[in-house]
């Protein structure tokens, strides 16, 4: 089997496979959304609710608990020990990053779930089988006058949450390539990108909503905002490494030009993620093209993009130490 997927039969060095680096995207993935989701909810839906920003209040409502729920299983199962997984729960070490992490993904996922349910509290309400919740709903509503501030906390859990996806790398100092702190913040802002293409996504194939030049136009420049930061973000990284000399340098002199994961990294993380977005983008807001199609292909391409640069990151990074 290809070492992409996993098997450490022919790469014993590959001892964080593919589970972690989905898990990580997904991470982002439910970071990204909330925080997306809230922020139009701030700036934008309360103006005007019936339009394209409540389809996306709606999509990051119900991608940031799916997701991360999805995500933390596989990290469960990859364990080893799946059913033992509660000593994270209730083990702490105050100095450890998974710690940390943990303590945040413990407060942030049941606060995800409340948030999606206030959004959806009238298909709830309808839905017999989800009825059940209601009260649940209604007892939530009671402390209504905390509702920014819970909103704020939300928020805070999920840069938190978002960063640490970096961090759980980047505290690893056998590999160059992710102990650096650019990662923290490359991986925060690739999962905003991410949150921004999947609100996108799901808020238009599966809510209904008007959508007019303006909100495609915004979101355009929201999403090329996020991408361009991206880009020197990983110039910083590399150069760093390169700057660092020793292990370090050799490690990012193999990372952008050895092998398939290179390849993956020029063409599918640069190319196709990074660049690919930019000039739709660009090409959108220069002739005022601004259809939904546009939009729609621009936010798929920025998913893969992402999903690559988290399988270059994890693969590459284990592979290529400079030693």
């Amino acid at each position: 089997m290809n070492n992409m997927w996993g098997s450490t039969a022919q790469y014993e060095v590959i001892s964080w496979p593919w589970p972690i680096a989905v898990y990580l995207f997904l991470a982002g993935l439910s970071a990204g959304s909330i925080i997306i989701a809230l922020l139009v909810k701030w700036n934008r839906h309360e103006k005007d609710s019936s339009s394209i920003w409540d389809a996306m209040v709606k999509a990051g409502a119900i991608i940031s608990p799916l997701t991360i729920c999805v995500g933390l299983l596989l990290l469960i199962v990859d364990l080893g020990k799946p059913l033992s997984f509660y000593w994270l729960l209730i083990s702490y070490n105050f100095t450890s990053v998974m710690t940390l992490g943990v303590i945040a993904l413990f407060i942030y996922t049941p606060l995800a779930f409340v948030f999606m349910g206030l959004i959806f509290e009238d298909t709830i309400k309808e839905n017999k089988l989800l009825s059940i919740f209601s009260p649940i709903i209604s007892y939530i509503k009671s402390f209504e006058v905390y509702a920014k501030r819970i909103e704020y906390v939300l928020f805070g859990l999920a840069l938190i949450v978002g960063a640490y996806t970096g961090f759980l790398l980047s505290a690893n100092m056998t590999y160059p390539l992710w102990n650096s702190p650019v990662l923290p913040i490359l991986f925060l802002a690739s999962g905003i990108s991410a949150g921004i293409a999947g609100n996108i996504l799901v808020g238009m194939l599966f809510f209904k909503s008007s959508i007019n030049k303006e909100s495609i136009k915004y979101l355009l420049i929201l999403d090329l905002r996020v991408i361009l930061l991206e880009i020197p973000l990983l110039i910083i990284l590399f150069v760093g490494m390169l700057y660092a000399g020793g292990n370090a340098e050799v490690a990012a002199i193999q990372a952008l030009t050895v092998g398939k994961w290179a390849s993956i990294f020029w063409f599918g993380v640069i190319g196709f993620g990074l660049v690919s977005p930019l000039l739709i983008a660009f090409t959108a807001l220069r002739n005022h093209a601004y259809k939904a199609g546009f939009i729609l292909v621009n936010s798929m391409i920025v998913l893969a993009g992402v999903i690559l640069l988290r399988f270059y990151v994890v693969y590459a990074g284990q592979l290529f130490t400079g030693a």
